[in-house]
């Protein structure tokens, strides 16, 4: 009898929460879909594994798009996959769902989450900001008046937030994440290498070779794609200080933003950030030195948090579980 349920709705991964149980679902957000029917074929892993490799009689593809719902009949049938999946598909009660959401999103961002929630099955849905998820995730005592700065770099979206007293005091939020960062290396590859290669293939070299920073020993990685000119099948080695050269723009934005929440927190906030340094969280956190990197270039000390990708989900589920002592960090509900 699940009467609560949290979903972290990231535009790479989806995570569930159920109170008293941990995180149950950590999946990729991906819908694999019939072309003709729109029918759902395969969600998570097995859709993720379609991704560029697909007949044109089926479509994979990500319901999110810079952490906003970029379709929502897929957005739909993706939660009402992990409703069922967590509840049962036949329930006698509905279950209360938390999802976090991005503090920069429109009211029309925000609403189109509440209508999949609600059309896939929910009592109420409540919204959170997913830097107030995050802290709270990360064990950070937001409710005190005291000040706390997050940065959240997802898939997405980038979040830099200054929480104090349990809500956001100081916040922006760049649709810039993870998936900039891979566009960035495929970009760089193409141009220096003439060589094509796909977002699965990105993915694998910032995680195996990625750096904000030039690493003392420098690391080394076979990559594969389609060469640019002849359109034959192509290898090249890549190195570490290439991926760090690829990645300065994307790293810009998000440097650019936290100098920009700095510059709008007020003194007495500022000195307990001074005092306390900045977290990070979300999988972009996990980049080899961006913690050294923000320390460098803003001055604060900033360290990534323990298991940074399950902290908004976490944060989402113990906001579910306390909701009377959370209701200012609760931004939106809907019966």
């Amino acid at each position: 009898m699940i009467r609560k349920i949290a979903i972290d709705l990231g535009t790479n991964n989806v995570r569930v929460y159920i109170p008293k149980k941990g995180i149950v679902i950590s999946d990729p957000s991906v819908v694999a879909l019939q072309a003709a029917d729109n029918k759902v074929m395969a969600i998570g892993e097995d859709a993720k594994k379609m991704i560029g490799r697909t007949p044109e009689s089926i479509i994979a593809a990500s319901p999110l798009r810079d952490g906003a719902i970029a379709s929502f009949h897929i957005a739909e049938a993706m939660l009402k996959h992990y409703i069922d999946k967590v509840s049962g598909s036949i329930r006698l009660f509905k279950p209360d769902i938390m999802v976090s959401i991005p503090a920069g999103v429109t009211s029309t961002e925000r609403r189109a989450v509440i209508d999949a929630c609600n059309s896939a099955g929910a009592k109420q849905t409540y919204l959170i900001k997913q830097p107030v998820a995050a802290a709270l995730g990360a064990g950070i005592p937001i409710a005190i008046p005291a000040g706390n700065m997050i940065i959240d770099i997802g898939g997405g979206t980038s979040e830099v937030a200054v929480i104090s007293l349990g809500d956001v005091v100081a916040s922006t939020s760049v649709r810039v994440g993870g998936n900039k960062f891979d566009s960035a290396i495929a970009n760089y590859v193409r141009k220096k290498h003439n060589l094509i290669i796909g977002d699965q293939t990105a993915e694998e070299i910032k995680i195996k070779i990625g750096s904000a920073q030039p690493l003392k020993k420098e690391l080394k990685m076979e990559a594969s794609g389609s060469n640019s000119i002849t359109g034959l099948p192509e290898s090249i080695i890549l190195s570490s200080e290439e991926i760090v050269a690829a990645i300065k723009t994307p790293l810009l934005e998000i440097i650019n933003a936290v100098k920009d929440v700095l510059q709008k927190t007020p003194p007495e906030l500022a000195s307990d950030i001074m005092d306390k340094g900045v977290i990070l969280t979300g999988g972009g956190s996990l980049l080899r030195n961006i913690d050294a990197l923000l320390t460098k270039v803003t001055g604060v000390p900033c360290e990534v948090a323990n298991n940074p990708m399950e902290c908004v989900v976490k944060g989402s589920g113990i906001a579910l579980e306390n909701l009377d002592a959370f209701k200012k960090s609760v931004l939106w509900s809907k019966a």
